[in-house]
């Protein structure tokens, strides 16, 4: 399979073949995850002739980043699961009203393929489960593994924007089992705090949230499977009926002991949206959640059901949790104003999904419970929206959304930047790409400020 041997105004480096037939007969077996823009891309790119539509805001500069899985090497269909496979890193940079360059790189290591953060002068991408973080330079080659902050890691540390310290709750299946590890990164990217909590399960707890006083803790009943670990599944987690759904709350500078565990209604959830502390010391979580996870699709998120947006407000001193329905539509990978993590917030942005589509982003307005949207377009669908605050904002939502766009009538991808005070607008900028960047996971924009060129 051939694509793009030459790139204007790049080089594409060698074709990296890729197999969607199942290893296990000569007959093809569909996995959705590894067909059209779910596979993997077959070279890495470096692209400086880039063409843009309007206009990029001169104040942007930095790096666009998104991680994801891309397989390399030859494929087993019928057991490949989204979540697996080596993680590829797409960037585009931005300096002063231009796109000056694209790359997208594989990640080296032990497959970080989740998200991928600036912090503390460094750029490293993070896997689910128990990898090493990986530094990469500001043109995305591995560095090598990030050995500072402790042996194994989260997809998703949470930046406090107070003290500029990374928190994340980390679980190991292939080695903790019965407990999580919560750590804490400080400012200069050193490991500043560590604490070993028991569990009643090897869970997975792909996320976590900040509040002024609490960790947020989601022990929801996707667990290890022992069956599916015996029959050499990827990602060996299911739908466990026997485990108790709660939420736990972990004071910030308490210990294992003093959380505080809320039971809740059987579900799962990847991404809460915001975590905050209202007037009455309640916690109020806008998360997105589905009502199963890996039950009959265990090789991605999509096949049971789609997600919807709810809020769970938590009584600490009852330990009860209230949930109520915000936006029943299918949604995911939400996101906000990243000065607003662990703080009451009005405005929150998610990606639609229809079946295996996303086409829209969803512009949330918390507080009086109403959604605008932005259509992408016809074929085109949407990935997860980075918010990016303007300088000198006094509006919460005067700022810019960033996500990569791919188009599926020519199998290229573009990065849109949207006026997020205004979505029913035209994109301010399109900045087109000759090449797909793959359905995949998180990313983030990182200015120079934070990581700079060296």
């Amino acid at each position: 399979m051939k694509r793009r041997d030459l790139l204007k105004g790049g080089a594409a480096l060698p074709f990296i073949p890729f197999g969607l037939m199942s290893c296990s007969g000569s007959n093809p077996v569909v996995n959705r995850y590894l067909q059209a823009n779910f596979g993997p891309v077959d070279i890495e790119s470096t692209v400086t002739d880039l063409q843009v539509i309007g206009s990029i805001p001169q104040e942007l500069i930095g790096r666009f980043l998104r991680n994801g899985p891309n397989p390399s090497a030859e494929t087993d269909t019928d057991g490949y699961h989204w979540f697996t496979g080596p993680g590829m890193v797409h960037g585009l940079r931005l300096n002063e009203g231009k796109a000056e360059w694209y790359r997208n790189r594989y990640v080296g290591g032990s497959g970080a393929n989740t998200n991928v953060v600036g912090h503390a002068g460094r750029t490293m991408a993070f896997v689910e489960s128990g990898g090493m973080p990986q530094d990469m330079s500001y043109t995305l080659d591995s560095i090598g593994e990030n050995t500072s902050i402790g042996t194994g890691y989260s997809a998703h540390p949470k930046l406090d924007p107070d003290t500029g310290e990374l928190h994340a709750m980390c679980y190991d299946w292939a080695n903790l089992r019965d407990h999580i590890r919560y750590v804490v990164v400080d400012a200069d990217g050193d490991l500043s705090d560590e604490l070993e909590i028991p569990m009643q399960g090897m869970s997975m707890i792909h996320d976590m949230s900040l509040t002024q006083n609490y960790v947020v803790i989601y022990d929801l009943p996707v667990t290890l499977s022992f069956i599916a670990l015996g029959t050499g599944a990827s990602f060996p987690f299911r739908w466990d009926d026997d485990h108790e759904p709660r939420v736990g709350l972990l004071p910030r500078h308490g210990e294992a002991k003093d959380i505080i565990w809320s039971p809740i209604k059987p579900n799962y959830s990847y991404h809460p949206m915001n975590a905050y502390e209202d007037e009455n010391g309640h916690v109020v979580i806008d998360i997105v959640r589905y009502e199963r996870m890996f039950d009959k699709d265990v090789l991605g998120p999509f096949g049971d059901n789609l997600a919807r947006l709810d809020r769970w407000t938590i009584n600490p001193k009852t330990r009860t949790v209230n949930e109520e329905i915000v936006d029943a539509r299918g949604q995911e990978f939400p996101r906000i104003h990243p000065g607003l993590n662990g703080k009451p917030y009005q405005y929150g942005y998610s990606v639609a999904v229809q079946d295996y589509s996303f086409p829209s982003i969803y512009k949330h307005d918390m507080r009086s419970g109403t959604a605008t949207q932005f259509n992408v377009g016809p074929g085109r669908h949407s990935a997860e929206p980075i918010f990016i605050p303007k300088q000198g904002a006094s509006a919460e939502d005067e700022g810019y959304l960033m996500t990569y766009v791919y188009d599926g009538n020519t199998n290229t991808s573009d990065l849109l930047i949207l006026d997020a005070q205004d979505m029913s607008r035209p994109a301010l900028a399109q900045v087109q790409l000759p090449v797909s960047v793959p359905f995949g996971f998180h990313g983030n924009w990182v200015p120079d400020s934070v990581v700079g060129p060296t």
